[in-house]
């Protein structure tokens, strides 16, 4: 039949029926779930008087509490800072057990680090955070570890893909000579990945720093801490300008890594 159709209509793509019956089945579902999640373009609409409502609520914010923003602002960067830092080491040594191309003849070394990367990063970084500050109460540390934990799993992700993404060629020269496994790391697979593990190390950051006011709202400390508290006081014009204090971090934030990333790379 298909091929009848396309000798009297050689423009006839054999694949046509097949996307259209994806396209019709992917409708189908993202209908489905839709309604099953309640989204509803008229409650929206009706929302917006709310919404207005609390955004002139925010309006002017309040710049007297600029000053006492510093500190919480500093410990926000530095739960960012200490959480990427404690990450790079686990992550990196778990990456190389779950590189396949380094421990292919040892599955359970790979399997094993797989597992456990897979772990770290299927919990969130929040519930990372309300354990942690279960085990060691309330304050930055908790939100460090939180972050630590999370960061691991997904650099040891990225990590373990640039090391399976190098070329072979220098490596099975190196290990030709009979030299150990930490010389081949030191002179042919570090330096393919360098400028890959850089960014991703830098984007991981980044977002930490995002993540690091997240978490305040839990009891983790910083600016997180400090939006909720003025939510929860209904003093919306005080978190407008801790949300804009948070706006103004994540883009110098951006604006310094990118500047570093050029630099190094």
């Amino acid at each position: 039949m298909r091929k009848a159709l396309q000798m009297k209509n050689p423009s006839f793509n054999p694949k046509l029926p097949k996307m259209i019956g994806i396209t019709f089945i992917s409708a189908i579902v993202l209908l489905w779930t839709a309604n099953d999640l309640g989204i509803n373009v008229g409650t929206f609409i009706e929302g917006i008087p709310s919404l207005l409502h609390l955004i002139g609520n925010m309006l002017p914010p309040d710049v007297s509490m600029l000053p006492g923003l510093i500190r919480p602002m500093i410990v926000t960067l530095e739960v960012a800072i200490w959480g990427t830092f404690i990450s790079i080491f686990f992550s990196a040594v778990l990456a190389m057990g779950a590189a396949k191309n380094l421990f292919a003849s040892n599955p359970i070394v790979y399997y094993v680090c797989r597992v456990i990367l897979n772990t770290l990063r299927s919990i969130p970084d929040l519930i990372w955070a309300l354990i942690f500050v279960a085990a060691v109460g309330l304050g930055s540390f908790p939100g460090v570890l939180a972050l630590a934990v999370y960061s691991c799993g997904e650099l040891g992700k990225l990590y373990s893909e640039a090391v399976e993404n190098i070329d072979p060629g220098p490596r099975e020269s190196i290990e030709s000579t009979g030299v150990k496994l930490l010389t081949v790391l030191r002179w042919s697979i570090i330096p393919q990945i360098l400028p890959e593990t850089i960014t991703y190390t830098l984007y991981r950051f980044e977002s930490n720093v995002r993540h690091a006011t997240v978490l305040g709202l839990v009891g983790a400390g910083g600016l997180g801490f400090e939006l909720n508290t003025a939510m929860r006081l209904f003093r919306y014009n005080e978190a407008f300008m801790i949300i804009l204090v948070i706006i103004l971090m994540v883009t110098s934030t951006d604006f310094i890594s990118g500047k570093l990333r050029r630099k190094i790379i």
